[in-house]
């Protein structure tokens, strides 16, 4: 699992900080995500929530926090493109599912591991969507919704007030999205969204004529 050990999170926010100086635009900011902000997107989880990919795994601040909300490493597949980052994840979630790949391909990545056949309950997203052209975000939200049971919902965090995901690739792909909490308690502060798809009305049947 994560057995706490001094210098520990030095270690992890070195190791963010490093790949951020690498490649700025790649990693969206400059220090791993906060507990608190960890805590925020953990509560936008459904309580029966078993089965569950993260994108953009990072350090593995989301990773220990779903452990620890009681989600099965069998049941937890983390996609992180960075390789260094990956291959930190893989030490520290042995037991996990951790894949070096483009979040585009999720679906196909998943599907080796059985969780693209077996749907997920929730995606939960650290990418870097703003700075993202529409067309990227459309091609992973897709993929990502492909991965999710009918009722799954998609828990995104972001930088700023603003909604991430644009307008035209929610109303393209039938989404509904929800503001649902923000926090001072991060570096920068951050916003979480909820997004899922959108419940079809039945339309009545025309009578014969």
């Amino acid at each position: 699992m994560d057995p706490k050990r001094p210098g520990e999170k030095t270690d992890q926010n070195w190791t963010f900080f490093r790949q951020w100086l690498k490649n700025p635009m790649g990693v969206a900011a400059i220090s791993p995500s906060s507990p608190q902000l960890a805590r925020q997107m953990m509560a936008e989880l459904s309580d029966d929530t078993q089965r569950v990919i993260e994108l953009g795994g990072g350090t593995g601040v989301f990773t220990q926090a779903l452990l620890e909300f009681g989600i099965k490493p069998v049941d937890l597949l983390v996609l992180e493109l960075n390789e260094e980052l990956h291959q930190h994840l893989q030490k520290r979630f042995p037991e996990a599912h951790v894949v070096c790949g483009d979040a585009r391909e999720i679906f196909n990545l998943a599907k080796p591991l059985g969780f693209a056949e077996k749907k997920s309950d929730a995606i939960v997203s650290g990418l870097g969507f703003l700075s993202m052209p529409r067309q990227s975000q459309l091609d992973i939200v897709s993929a990502a919704f492909d991965c999710l049971k009918s009722d799954g919902r998609f828990v995104q965090f972001t930088y700023g007030p603003a909604n991430p995901i644009a307008r035209e690739v929610l109303e393209t792909l039938g989404l509904s999205s929800r503001r649902a909490s923000f926090t001072w308690w991060n570096v920068p502060p951050a916003t979480v969204y909820v997004y899922n798809r959108r419940v079809s009305r039945a339309i009545p049947a025309r009578p014969m004529r």
